[in-house]
């Protein structure tokens, strides 16, 4: 049953790709990396979350997000995984941590539209974590597409489930649902990326693979604990 409502606007994808064993040595116990053609790949992906509400509410809330993600499997069920969470919402940073468990970080962000392409600032403001800057501008250089069965850009971005873990180590997941993709292939001008680092990783060499999608719709599931107790019920 569906939880939380919500559209993704302006979402910008760059992906590195990295090994394997840079992922997995820092994955909870439970998930293992997914690898495309045997590499594993670390995101960035800016966005912003437009009215997301619980199911029934006729009031949401629209703010920017960012996040860092790899790509995992869990009892054979692929996914993503988040590194961090940052989030310009006070009231949804703090109810995410209290009812979820799941580690969001307060930040200040400002998101301009710039043309073509979005101009999307972050600075980390919690003391939970180290601090991350992040800025760029990102946009599209093509039409929106479905992303082909078996793809990289299919292994990259057609996952339906999330996976993050709290501050003590426990992995929660839930599960979300939205139509594929139009994804569009995209170009960035990184400024600014502390995100890396702030998670205990080297920059990855090389420039990222950039994708793009406008909007997209999507309902979310209640959290559960990876080993299957509910963390929420209805």
């Amino acid at each position: 049953m569906d939880l939380l409502t919500m559209t993704w606007r302006d979402v910008g994808f760059m992906h590195w790709p990295v090994e394997p064993e840079v992922v997995r040595a820092t994955l909870p116990d439970g998930l293992d990396v997914d690898t495309d053609d045997g590499q594993a790949w670390l995101s960035v992906v800016p966005f912003r979350m437009a009215d997301i509400r619980p199911r029934g509410s006729p009031v949401g809330r629209s703010f920017g997000e960012l996040n860092l993600r790899t790509y995992v499997v869990a009892d054979g069920t692929p996914g993503v995984y988040f590194y961090n969470l940052d989030a310009d919402d006070r009231l949804s940073v703090a109810l995410a941590r209290r009812l979820f468990q799941l580690s969001y970080y307060r930040a200040s962000m400002r998101i301009r539209s710039d043309g073509d392409g979005v101009r999307f600032r972050s600075r980390r403001t919690s003391a939970r974590a180290p601090p991350a800057d992040f800025d760029a501008t990102y946009g599209p250089t093509g039409p929106p597409s479905t992303p082909d069965a078996g793809s990289l850009e299919s292994f990259l971005v057609e996952r339906y489930r999330f996976y993050a873990a709290s501050d003590d180590g426990t992995v929660y997941y839930a599960d979300i649902d939205h139509e594929p993709w139009p994804l569009q292939t995209g170009r960035a001008e990184i400024r600014t990326n502390g995100l890396f680092s702030a998670s205990g990783f080297d920059r990855p060499e090389g420039e990222p693979v950039v994708h793009y999608c406008a909007e997209i719709p999507v309902t979310a599931g209640r959290l559960h604990r990876l080993d299957g107790a509910a963390q929420y019920t209805d």
